[in-house]
């Protein structure tokens, strides 16, 4: 694959990748894919067990042929139950809070819509990677590869996680919705401020207006959330070094995404998407469907913290799924999806990506030029 104009920034060279383009997704075969491409893939690691991860990660290292790529986990700086104890005590305990009437609002949304409500013998809640306790052993495992960034989605990471990630030569990156947020993550030394903007499908922390974003710091800052074509890659001398994507790569060829979603995504409008805690607690862009819409509805009783939320729904998310109850599926997903009309590569992504971003630089030097 060919490409034209100059590309690199500061991120391309601290990486020594091609273009500026980091890719997140929760898909194995995407990232390696993307980073192959010359971008960056980044894999989610919030659904998957560290045993998991280690599987994902091994078929990543057999497939990328040796180029970078990064890991993304969870670990929140606030969130109900941080002080329960270790994983196993947390969960316990906080489905020990969630509230009766929560459990029968999700058992009567499930069966009005046809999907068995009830728990399968040996079925449970799986916190997974939502909290600082289980998103720790991910971290562990992520080190042990050959890892070149390491991420984190909400709020600052922990300081020592972010020296355990330097010691082993690892870049870290946090994402920040406003300038209070950038400067926690610039104070325990993170490497790469994601801005954050609202348009985006993941979780995302309270907004509060509090200024612009710092540009006197040297924090190399991709950005996310509005990075939706190379029409929109910021310009270095805005500050920003390259872009943060994600649902974009819902609809690849290489993505595991079910083939009903898939349509569903293909078939949407940007105006398909609402922002909702219906899905962790905390507001994230999502498609619009009968779930997002029942937990709006009069007789929704509102959502729970984080990361009681995902405890509650997430053996209902399984049979919803299992079921193929399509009305009820939802997923996190950006604006973005109004432009996601047909299947492509990972590679013919990058490559639109880039080409928009040439031809509108070239565009833009024109009329400053006349």
């Amino acid at each position: 694959m060919h490409m034209v104009g100059d590309v690199r920034t500061r991120v391309t060279e601290l990486f020594g990748i091609e273009y500026p383009i980091f890719a997140f997704s929760h898909c194995r075969d995407v990232v390696a894919a993307v980073s192959r491409a010359g971008g960056m893939g980044v894999l989610g690691a919030l659904y998957f067990t560290p045993e998991e991860l280690e599987t994902e990660l091994n078929r990543i290292d057999e497939h990328i042929g040796g180029k970078p790529y990064g890991v993304d986990v969870v670990m929140p700086a606030e969130y109900e139950g941080a002080d329960l104890g270790d994983a196993g005590e947390l969960m316990s305990k906080l489905q020990g809070m969630i509230p009766e009437k929560h459990r029968r609002f999700v058992n009567d949304l499930l069966e009005r819509h046809g999907v068995d409500p009830f728990i399968e013998e040996g079925a449970g809640h799986y916190l997974l990677g939502w909290t600082d306790a289980t998103a720790r052993p991910q971290v562990e495992v992520a080190l042990k590869h050959p890892i070149a960034l390491l991420a984190n989605a909400l709020g600052p990471p922990p300081a020592d996680v972010v020296e355990q990630a330097h010691e082993h030569g690892v870049k870290v990156a946090g994402l920040a919705s406003n300038a209070l947020h950038a400067r926690k993550q610039v104070e325990v030394g993170v490497d790469i401020i994601v801005a954050q903007g609202t348009r985006g499908g993941r979780p995302h922390r309270r907004r509060r207006h509090d200024g612009p974003h710092p540009r006197g710091r040297r924090r190399r800052r991709p950005r996310h959330s509005g990075a939706r074509c190379g029409r929109h890659r910021p310009r270095t001398s805005d500050g920003g070094e390259g872009v943060w994507t994600g649902s974009i790569w819902l609809t690849v060829d290489e993505a595991d995404t079910p083939e009903a979603s898939r349509d569903k995504l293909l078939a949407a409008t940007s105006r398909d998407t609402v922002r909702s805690r219906s899905w962790t607690g905390k507001p994230a862009r999502m498609l619009k469907t009968a779930w997002t819409d029942a937990w709006e509805s009069p007789e929704s009783p509102g959502t729970l913290p984080m990361t009681m939320q995902f405890v509650l729904i997430s053996d209902a998310l399984r049979r919803i799924n299992k079921a193929g109850a399509g009305e009820l599926t939802t997923f996190p997903v950006g604006q973005i999806v109004g432009s996601m009309n047909n299947v492509k590569t990972a590679s013919q992504v990058i490559y639109d990506l880039v080409e928009e971003y040439v031809e509108t630089m070239e565009r833009l030097n024109a009329l400053t030029e006349d």
